[in-house]
């Protein structure tokens, strides 16, 4: 038996696309630079601050909403920033649901960027100094390029992990129709109210996309592997 989709379910779908690809851009541009530092620099600091972006692969999300929904809370030095801007609390809102999305998904990005990064070895940027080249010329004309597929892999594995999120979702934004119920928590809704037929679908698309994910970079590395040497 055939089962639309019906608005509120349009509407999670909507808003999980909208989420994933504003983490997705946000990420890019937050993790390219910091894998570039992580990849090149001695500093001390180095080990620390990698811990801290991979901590959230090994933190349960509930752990990681629960401290960020008490920082965005009106109590909490983010909420308390926020409030004094004008800008109320941002727990249970889009805004809040991002900032915890860009800080869940960050491992994903950061790690196959840096491993780019550090996989072109010294030599092009040497070359590119060689030739008169300055360190921003260097970075954007010759190891961003070489780190192409590195970010491509980023891109798809943020836009794919912020799609299939749900502890760090229910905690910081709830399950408000329109404003933070995206695809993870309508199939929880629906498994509460015993919807399972409408959950199937939802979850049956989330199986599908989960498998186009995972071939699309198989397919992805099989190719790079060719080209390079």
């Amino acid at each position: 038996m055939n089962i639309p989709l019906n608005h509120e379910a349009w509407e999670a779908i909507a808003l999980t696309l909208e989420l994933a690809a504003s983490t997705t851009v946000i990420l890019l541009v937050v993790a390219t630079p910091l894998a570039w530092w992580l990849s090149q620099t001695q500093s001390r600091w180095r080990a620390p601050i990698s811990a801290l972006a991979t901590l959230p692969l090994v933190l349960p999300p509930s752990v990681l909403g629960f401290y960020l929904l008490v920082a965005m809370g009106p109590q909490g030095p983010l909420g308390q920033l926020t409030q004094a801007l004008g800008w109320g609390v941002l727990s249970f809102t889009f805004t809040g649901l991002l900032i915890g999305s860009v800080i869940f998904s960050l491992p994903f990005a950061v790690q196959p960027v840096q491993h780019a990064f550090e996989s072109m070895g010294q030599r092009p940027m040497e070359v590119a100094f060689t030739l008169g080249a300055g360190p921003l010329d260097a970075f954007f004309s010759v190891a961003l390029p070489l780190a192409r597929p590195g970010l491509i892999t980023a891109a798809i594995l943020s836009f794919s992990h912020t799609v299939g999120e749900f502890g760090v979702v229910l905690m910081i934004g709830g399950n408000i129709p329109g404003s933070t119920r995206v695809v993870s928590t309508q199939i929880y809704g629906h498994v509460e109210a015993m919807e399972y037929a409408q959950a199937h679908w939802l979850a049956g698309g989330m199986l599908v996309f989960s498998f186009a994910v995972l071939l699309a970079l198989s397919m992805m590395r099989k190719r790079v592997g060719r080209v390079l040497p």
